[in-house]
């Protein structure tokens, strides 16, 4: 006991240190990973059409996961009758992937080598962005690591090939994704009202692969059927973006959309897939904090992220 009668050690709340995702440890050399779960940010947003500002959304969604860092012997769910993250799960925080202001490619490739590196470590790499394009280097870094079957939670479909002669902005990462020969289908859910992707989008998607699926088609089908849509013993990465939520709640990204998911219809449909499935990746993108001053996004997204894990790795026996 110390002088003053409490516990022995700090106390370490939210608002105290430094502020990496969960207050997990920093893992600065990318040869030195040894963990379950490596998180990377990705602070790259030159991809985006309309608001910029989603490269601050790393260094919010790590300061807004402080708040969730109370659990230090993990967090009991009474709904569930469960502990998830308990102490002996292995997270890092991992620092950014260096951006090239301007060059697309080379802040790309950036991003590319850091999910490699967490993958050559065997942990889960969690990928924080950004704008939706990080999805792009995230899927080039599982080149050689067996088939993987992609669920988007979205409300744009991001199946554009080519616009005046981009291929690798916020409106291309599906199509990209569809392309690669390892990557056996889509799942894409939330999709809705004015799309920034044409007909021919849709149809080129579901030619290759994809399954769509509005919120209210969701909905009606219940998180189990959908999750049940996915193809038995695929290996599923996760991208999510944060416009999938209704700007109600989630008004801080670049392209807002009404009408989107409310936190229980997400957080349900991701547990049910992760009963379901290997889950092998995770991104999250388009968190704009300067659009949401109440910091609700940002804490949303900490959230989802802390949440999934959880669901992850006690489904590993964690």
């Amino acid at each position: 006991m110390s002088e003053h009668g409490y516990s022995s050690g700090r106390l370490n709340l939210p608002f105290v240190g430094i502020s990496t995702f969960g207050k997990r440890p920093y893992i600065e050399d990318w040869n030195e990973i040894d963990a379950d779960v490596a998180i990377l940010g990705a602070p790259f947003d030159f991809g985006t059409q309309w608001r910029a500002g989603a490269r601050f959304g790393p260094r919010a969604v790590r300061e807004a996961s402080t708040l969730f860092s109370f659990g230090h012997a993990g967090a009991y769910d009474h709904e569930d009758d469960a502990t998830y993250l308990p102490g002996s799960v292995r997270v890092v925080d991992i620092g950014d992937a260096d951006i090239i202001h301007t060059d697309t490619m080379a802040s790309h490739a950036n991003i590319e080598a850091g999910v490699k590196a967490i993958l050559k470590a065997g942990a889960l790499p969690v990928t924080i962005g950004g704008d939706h394009s990080i999805n792009i280097p995230c899927i080039n870094a599982f080149e050689g690591q067996g088939d993987i079957h992609i669920l988007q939670i979205d409300a744009h479909l991001d199946f554009v090939d080519e616009r005046h002669g981009v291929r690798f902005g916020h409106g291309n990462p599906m199509r990209r994704a569809a392309e690669k020969h390892y990557v056996t289908g889509l799942t894409q859910v939330g999709i809705r009202n004015v799309s920034s992707t044409a007909k021919e989008g849709y149809d080129d998607a579901r030619a290759m692969g994809s399954d769509i699926l509005s919120v209210r088609q969701m909905r009606a089908l219940g998180p189990v059927a959908t999750a049940e849509r996915i193809p038995a013993k695929s290996k599923v990465y996760i991208t999510i973006d944060i416009d999938a939520f209704c700007p109600s709640i989630a008004p801080g990204t670049g392209t807002p959309s009404h009408g989107g998911f409310q936190y229980y219809d997400v957080l349900e449909l991701l547990q049910e897939v992760c009963k379901r499935h290997e889950i092998v990746g995770i991104d999250l993108v388009e968190v704009a904090p300067d659009y949401d001053q109440s910091s609700s996004t940002s804490i949303l997204a900490a959230q989802v992220l802390l949440n999934l894990l959880g669901f992850i790795l006690h489904n590993k026996g964690h």
